[in-house]
């Protein structure tokens, strides 16, 4: 497999590519338009293609760009498995339907953003608004050093976060960071405070599509955590032990778990997934992350701040600006034929042991 030709260089282009992927193999696209526009002016939305009877017992969603720069990663997943006869043919045996979601988040899959154009992290944003949202205080001890006024740091800002370190250790800077938090909305991880459009729209989708089949699973893709090019393989449904014994029982004994510290990721609030469990009650639930890794954690974090500096500072020196959107880029998304073959191995293997498990 040429795994290069399923990736593209841009949003623009992976979403001609999805359309005419889904075209070819015969299948209808649902797009639902961004009230935005994309970076070079392009259209944005989320594209959805349902192959299979809508009546299915069994449904497998394979989604892309929950965090929109993630997307070329998950986008070129899909565009191979839309090109495969084998895989076609596999679900007509088994009877299984399969729901692309293309770009969860299509404004940041275009501007090379992880957030919506909310400044939101659509995976801490499934909360009831009604209700109190929790909070990060230790997120909110280090909230000026995270996203500082000037980048790059200050010796005292980089000094202040060492300390941090010292005194916490790695994983607790992991925790207070990426778990979430609802009280600044220009900083990272931001849940907001209101469903996003992304949000909002999810919904739709997953009422439309969802609220008819007895079993269904869930293959959402993500970069950013791990070794380069492995795919962790991560427990997405509520801590539930019968869930778990299933999502294992299909995609292995190493799928990891948010809930008893075996992932790579924090535990979360107001992750997607469980979106489902109040749109498609009906249905026996089991999903996973798969989680491919870029570059090292401190890499990852730290293109993030400067990411978020260049958002809240947007009369930034163009330069700046370039090279901190292309650290972005490097730090989700690894431009390699060998990565992007790692990627897709693994996303065929965990797909068809879905197809077998609904099956």
């Amino acid at each position: 497999m040429d795994a290069s030709a399923h990736f593209a260089p841009s949003y623009l282009q992976a979403r001609r590519m999805f359309l005419a992927a889904a075209d070819a193999a015969g299948l209808d696209v649902e797009s639902h338009p961004h009230p935005m526009l994309g970076r070079d002016g392009e259209m944005l939305a989320m594209d959805v293609v349902r192959e299979g009877a809508r009546d299915a017992k069994s449904l497998l969603i394979v989604s892309s760009a929950c965090h929109g720069i993630e997307g070329y990663c998950g986008s070129g997943v899909q565009h191979a498995l839309l090109c495969d006869a084998a895989w076609h043919q596999l679900l007509r045996e088994r009877q299984v339907a399969v729901l692309y979601v293309h770009a969860l988040n299509p404004y940041g899959f275009s501007w090379w953003r992880r957030t919506t154009h909310e400044n939101v992290d659509l995976n801490r944003n499934f909360h009831d608004f009604s209700q109190p949202l929790p909070a990060n205080p230790a997120y909110d001890e280090i909230a000026t050093l995270l996203v500082p006024p000037s980048w790059p740091p200050s010796a005292e800002v980089n000094a202040a976060m060492q300390r941090y370190v010292a005194t916490h250790g790695l994983q607790a800077l992991q925790q207070a960071v990426t778990s979430g938090q609802h009280a600044h909305p220009q900083g990272l991880f931001y849940g907001g405070h209101n469903p996003t459009w992304s949000q909002v729209t999810l919904r739709h989708v997953l009422q439309d599509h969802g609220s008819r089949c007895e079993r269904l699973a869930w293959i959402d893709l993500h970069t950013g955590l791990g070794p380069s090019g492995v795919g962790e393989r991560i427990f997405a449904c509520r801590d539930d032990a019968a869930a778990l014994a299933r999502a294992r029982a299909w995609w292995g004994s190493g799928v990891t778990s948010i809930y008893d510290g075996s992932s790579a990721s924090a535990r979360l609030t107001g992750m997607m997934w469980m979106s489902v469990y109040e749109e498609c009650p009906q249905a026996e639930y089991t999903g996973i992350a798969m989680e491919y890794g870029t570059v090292p954690i401190i890499e990852v974090v730290e293109a993030l701040r400067a990411d978020q500096w260049l958002e809240n500072h947007p009369e930034a020196d163009e330069a700046q600006a370039r090279a901190i959107k292309k650290r972005m880029r490097e730090a989700f998304y690894t431009d390699t034929e060998a990565w992007k073959q790692a990627v897709l191995a693994q996303a065929f293997d965990a797909a068809r042991q879905a197809v077998a498990g609904l099956g």
